[in-house]
């Protein structure tokens, strides 16, 4: 078995972790922990163990699951699933060489942001652009660019901390810009911003709070107001607008998500958002203003180190042509999900039901629930989508151990606990993947009962 193990593994990987088992056995004997039989169970057992070990440590644990959370843009599950052009585009530039940065017409060194170039002045006429890996990187560029050593205007109430516990203030001071907080947590107002400008002022920053709502006893002063000041005391004004996105999405229910174009046309001189939002592409940031400041940012040393690679370029390419289009609600997955009305995802969730009772007999209990989606990926706080749950009660097994039995299948299933039924919505699910999610609840529901540990354990 170990000669099989290596052939399978790699005789230097079977090798080292054989003399990393035998360590540990040494120092247990030696140490008292484990007598001579053990030791002999221990020993006979290391082709075996070797085989497993090795399978565990080389196996991937990055892998395709079905997201049937309801959460369109899950941050942990990857954020938006490609299109399929998207994804043949990625696979096509990857395998083989690519113009990257090379000229056909001139038959020279060429510029990797040309690319998108022409497809992102069809969509922001009179703007240039940028393309980092993500949108914290857009936003620490261009402040480190048009700020380092001067001060920032910020409200507090924009102070926002996105994912993995990254602050907007952290973010300012790794740019080496000096953070001028306005206003208060609830309450700003132009006259914040006013009495704030001054000779050290570089410019004025307008945070999207899309992670969060402040409710209540409010006030913040709008894009338009700010914009007039920045002109007024001759300043940009930066905008964080974080989402990417490009469609109206009041029509589908999400109304406190603005565009990246209505950011622009209210005054923003430069705007920096995600590619991998609402933008419905790959993990990537966008700077979009005025050419001026694209040109100084350009020029940063720091605009190299942040530059994504090719399989981002090939990706997102396909991504803004589905915009430039006008195609992005029919083709891109996350806007096609978000725009899908509640009596179509019924409809999947009725069919669904009938499929799993006739494969385990009707001996759980089914039901449809009416329920709510989210946009997530910090966009869209507070507003859900109108969707219909499956509700799963099985007999003999609680909800909590059918989301686990869920999680451990090959292709792992990722659902919710909600008042005492494991729950699914179909939103977040492609149509393809309902056959195999029917299979994956068959078995996990045809899965025996664990037995409860011997009394006394």
């Amino acid at each position: 078995m170990t000669r099989a193990a290596a052939e399978r593994h790699g005789r230097s990987l079977i090798t080292a972790l054989l003399r990393e088992r035998l360590a540990e056995l040494r120092a247990a004997a030696r140490g008292g922990t484990i007598g001579e039989t053990g030791l002999a169970t221990a020993v006979s057992g290391l082709p075996a163990w070797a085989e497993t070990e090795a399978g565990v440590r080389t196996g991937s644990h990055f892998v395709t699951v079905i997201n049937a959370t309801g959460v369109v843009l899950h941050t942990n599950l990857g954020r938006a699933p490609l299109q399929a052009e998207a994804v043949r585009r990625v696979a096509e530039v990857a395998g083989h060489y690519s113009t990257l940065e090379y000229d056909l017409v001139r038959g020279r060194r060429g510029s990797r942001g040309a690319h998108l170039d022409r497809l992102l002045r069809l969509l922001f006429p009179g703007h240039a652009s940028l393309v980092v890996n993500n949108n914290a990187a857009a936003v620490l560029l261009a402040l480190n660019t048009l700020a380092e050593g001067r001060e920032v205007i910020v409200s507090r109430g924009e102070l926002v901390e996105i994912g993995g516990s990254f602050r907007v203030p952290e973010i300012l001071a790794k740019s080496g810009a000096v953070l001028r907080e306005v206003g208060t947590t609830n309450r700003t107002r132009l006259r914040d911003y006013q009495r704030a400008v001054g000779p050290r002022t570089a410019l004025l920053l307008k945070v999207h709070p899309s992670n969060y709502q402040v409710v209540g006893f409010t006030a913040s002063v709008p894009l338009e107001e700010l914009a007039a000041l920045a002109r007024k005391v001759r300043r940009p004004l930066l905008m964080d607008q974080g989402s990417g996105n490009l469609t109206d999405l009041t029509p589908y229910g999400v109304r406190d998500e603005p565009t990246v174009q209505e950011a622009l046309a209210g005054g923003a001189d430069l705007v920096c958002c995600s590619g991998d939002k609402l933008l419905g592409g790959p993990q990537a940031g966008l700077l979009i203003g005025r050419p001026a400041l694209l040109e100084r940012i350009r020029e940063n040393p720091l605009a190299r180190a942040l530059r994504p690679d090719k399989m981002i370029f090939a990706g997102l390419e396909a991504v803004l042509r589905a915009h430039v289009r006008g195609a992005a609600l029919a083709e891109i997955p996350i806007l096609k999900m978000i725009a899908l009305p509640s009596r179509a995802i019924e409809g999947r969730a009725r069919l669904l039901i009938d499929r799993l009772g006739a494969r385990t007999g009707g001996r759980h209990e089914l039901s449809l629930r009416p329920g709510v989606s989210m946009t997530g990926g910090g966009s869209a706080p507070g507003e859900g989508l109108p969707t219909t749950l499956v509700a799963v009660r099985a007999a003999g097994t609680g909800p909590q151990a059918l989301e686990e039995r869920l999680r451990r299948r090959p292709v792992p299933v990722i659902a919710r606990v909600e008042a005492g039924s494991l729950v699914l919505d179909l939103r977040t699910v492609a149509e393809e993947q309902d056959e195999p999610l029917v299979e994956a609840l068959a078995e996990a529901l045809a899965e025996p009962a664990q037995a409860p540990p011997p009394a006394g354990r």
